[in-house]
């Protein structure tokens, strides 16, 4: 099997990661339940996690860092956690549904106003027409760092700064980004960054959380077992406990500590640098084939993401013909990114999408790319 669904998952580990798991199954107790040797070295681990996270992503210290159980859980936590009745929201086209959809929700109950800023159909976005989408009572920005579709990566910081000229908070998702695009809260002026650990952070499954800048106050959206304070009548009001309900998945952030130990020994500029370097080569080893048509590129970077479309031929259909005849695993359709297809045009054919990851070779590449010209011969 060759693997080129990083962006949904990365299946390839570090194998630092499922030893790091498999010791935590069979030796860790809860974190902050006790204080024997089980407990304290889950919560060590946990600590261990937290600090690799705000050093990766240049935040202000692990007590800022709050797990979750993916991105999807951060967010909103975040976005309902900030955004009051009457509050206004901006987001993009190129956002998730785990952006989208909190915040559609909140629009469709009545409880605050969004808008959505278009993305031009080569994946770029016009940063005046961001900054006209601000008003008096906009509250945040929430904004993904690179379209899940197209790989294109926006230019968060200059985002912030328009955000902040507005009174307003930025939230990042970083689903895609984390791990393999540089990341710095301090000089990039980023309020929060949520983050999924089973993508570019080589984590398990289950893992995710956010990194929180000093000062700014989150409401708790989940309560109840913390253990510290449990006396009070309130869940506890400092972080990260403030924002962690329940036993933490210590077993899955002993995997996720291990791929963050494995992404700050290689770098992440190197990790982008070899991603981006195979995508480049996929993508130029494919773009010549008959009615090949290949999306985005209108932004100021990438990440190993290429999407494409065959012809008029469903992308389902392509993406299936890859498995069956080539043991090559993409993934095809809407990709929990509506308004990015809508962008692009490619609401009903869907498109197909090549992630790679590091741990992916230049062999396994061209595979890809003849296999792609076979389909096209077979079926255009």
């Amino acid at each position: 099997m060759i693997y080129f669904d990083n962006a949904a998952t990365t299946m390839l580990k570090p194998p630092a990661v499922a030893e790091a798991v498999a010791r935590a199954i069979t030796s860790f107790g809860g974190v902050g339940r006790g204080v024997h040797e089980a407990s304290l070295d889950a919560g060590m681990t946990v600590f261990m996690a937290r600090q690799k996270i705000s050093d990766l992503f240049g935040g202000p210290g692990p007590k800022q860092v709050a797990f979750t159980s993916n991105v999807t859980e951060a967010l909103n936590i975040v976005v309902y956690g900030l955004m009051q009745p009457g509050d206004h929201a901006v987001t993009t086209a190129a956002s998730h549904n785990s952006v989208l959809r909190p915040l559609f929700r909140l629009q469709d109950e009545g409880q605050a106003d969004l808008t959505v800023v278009p993305i031009a159909p080569d994946g770029g976005i016009d940063y005046d027409e961001f900054e006209a989408a601000f008003g008096p009572k906009t509250k945040l920005a929430v904004i993904g760092h690179a379209s899940n579709l197209t790989g294109d990566v926006y230019d968060i910081a200059r985002m912030a700064d328009i955000a902040h000229a507005h009174g307003a908070l930025i939230v990042v998702d970083a689903a895609q980004t984390a791990g393999t695009v540089p990341i710095d809260m301090a000089a990039q002026h980023l309020d929060v960054v949520c983050f999924t650990g089973h993508k570019s952070l080589f984590g398990p499954q289950g893992t995710g959380g956010m990194c929180v800048a000093e000062g700014i106050d989150i409401k708790a959206i989940k309560v109840g077992g913390s253990g510290t304070h449990s006396y009070d009548r309130v869940h506890p009001d400092f972080m990260p406990e403030h924002l962690e309900a329940g036993t933490l998945n210590a077993h899955g952030l002993a995997g996720l500590l291990a791929g963050l130990t494995y992404i700050e020994e290689k770098g992440v500029d190197a990790v982008h640098e070899k991603t981006c370097a195979l995508a480049d080569r996929f993508e130029a080893g494919v773009k010549d084939i008959p009615g090949i048509k290949i999306y985005g590129g209108g932004a100021s970077g990438r990440t190993g993401i290429v999407a494409l479309n065959l012809a008029d031929v469903n992308s389902s259909l392509v993406s299936d013909l890859l498995n069956t005849q080539f043991e090559i695993c993409t993934r095809a359709g809407a990709h929990c990114a509506p308004l990015m297809h809508m962008a692009i045009g490619t609401e009903q054919q869907g498109a197909v999408r090549f992630s790679f990851s590091h741990l992916n070779t230049e062999e396994e590449v061209d595979t890809g790319i003849a296999a792609l010209k076979e389909i096209a011969q077979e079926v255009c």
